[in-house]
């Protein structure tokens, strides 16, 4: 998938609070932070694009992690997963440790049914909706197949030619 298509998962309000953060923060670092910084290495005494460089570009930090939390929400529920306890975790847990827990423990995007055209969540081998065979899946125990497989991984069912994945 292509980065720009990635980004339309971030939904709209992440992308809102985002850049009123940075304005927010910015505006803040401006006028309250630069003018009280006198001393003989204040940042009043900085030339104006060094002024300008930290208060504008300091804030985009706020706005890369805002639209990682907001990726992890829109992709979350894509997936089929728990967008708000993703999105907490990845909030509340320090040193990005959430985040990271996220992008390592998320599930496979849904596949299309090839019958009925329903998304249906990778873990499932038949189409909830239609009952069509989405993913090949073992004939003893019916779990799903990986393709390559010769024997199931679960039962050790041997399985025939046609039924490979």
């Amino acid at each position: 998938m292509s980065f720009t298509r990635e980004l339309r998962v971030i939904p709209r309000i992440a992308w809102i609070v985002a850049w009123l953060g940075w304005a927010g923060f910015a505006a803040t670092l401006w006028f309250a932070a630069i003018p009280d910084d006198t001393g003989p290495g204040g940042m009043v005494n900085w030339p104006l694009a060094g002024r300008l460089a930290f208060a504008l570009l300091l804030p985009l930090f706020l706005v890369g992690i805002i639209a990682v939390w907001g990726y992890i929400c829109g992709d979350a529920k894509r997936r089929g997963m728990r967008p708000v306890m993703w999105t907490l975790l990845a909030i509340f847990v320090p040193y990005a440790i959430g985040i990271i827990l996220y992008f390592i423990l998320r599930d496979p995007l849904p596949t299309e049914c090839p019958a009925c055209h329903t998304l249906v969540l990778a873990r499932f081998p038949f189409c909830p909706h239609c009952g069509a065979n989405v993913r090949a899946s073992c004939p003893q125990c019916g779990r799903t197949l990986e393709p390559g497989w010769v024997n199931c991984g679960y039962c050790g069912t041997r399985l025939p030619a046609h039924q490979r994945p």
